[in-house]
């Protein structure tokens, strides 16, 4: 049983790959290279929350669950980590993650938790990956970092009948500070897809990556 997620979130995750669910104001963001972004406006935050379908072409589901996982390879692909691990904080587990911002602005960092649970439904194999930040989690903040305590983040992963992987994202995050709606934007519009191209070729050499480990 899991202390951090409900079944139903899972559930809910993964039932997606089987049609977004887009009611209470979803609009389509973007639209490129095989990868649909929708986003719904939160009041509270003037911020959009994001959901994510797109297909990876070239590798398993159960691979890319296991590339998403995997945290110390992230730090070889992903351009934007600074720092990232898993480590327990006074008796709780938990991940921390620094994502480099361009200059002139703060680095970002993260301490969440996530569960990953590979589903079988119906015969079907479906790997739900689920984070949310916990501000909870007794990890100092560091000088000249913000701390990002409004995170969140389902994947949702299955073969595609054929030799691809169809994906499911749904993500928010409240980066706090005075960002340019240009940059929000251009993450959104640009840094998704690019992630999603990354974690392909990310796909791609993990068999090398661990052999050489």
């Amino acid at each position: 049983m899991s202390l951090h997620f409900t079944d139903e979130e899972f559930q809910s995750a993964w039932r997606e790959l089987d049609g977004l669910q887009l009611d209470a104001g979803w609009e389509l963001f973007t639209e490129t290279t095989g990868v649909q972004i929708y986003r719904l406006y939160d009041k509270e935050t003037g911020l959009y929350e994001y959901k994510v379908f797109g297909v990876l072409t070239t590798c398993t589901a159960e691979l890319c669950a296991d590339v998403y996982m995997d945290l110390t390879y992230r730090k070889h692909w992903d351009g934007y980590v600074k720092e990232l691990y898993e480590k327990d904080f006074s008796g709780q587990s938990a991940i921390y993650w620094e994502v480099k911002y361009p200059f002139p602005m703060s680095n970002r960092d993260y301490v969440y938790v996530r569960e990953r649970r590979d589903l079988n439904v119906d015969g079907r194999k479906i790997f739900v990956i689920l984070a949310k930040s916990s501000p909870a989690t007794p990890c100092p903040e560091k000088s000249g970092v913000l701390r990002v305590k409004d995170y969140k983040q389902s994947v949702a992963l299955e073969n595609d009948g054929s030799c691809g992987t169809k994906v499911f994202m749904n993500y928010f995050d409240n980066p706090g500070g005075m960002i340019p709606t240009w940059l929000v934007n251009w993450a959104a519009k640009s840094g998704v897809p690019g992630f999603l191209s990354d974690m392909q070729k990310a796909c791609s050499n993990y068999k090398n990556y661990c052999l050489k480990k």
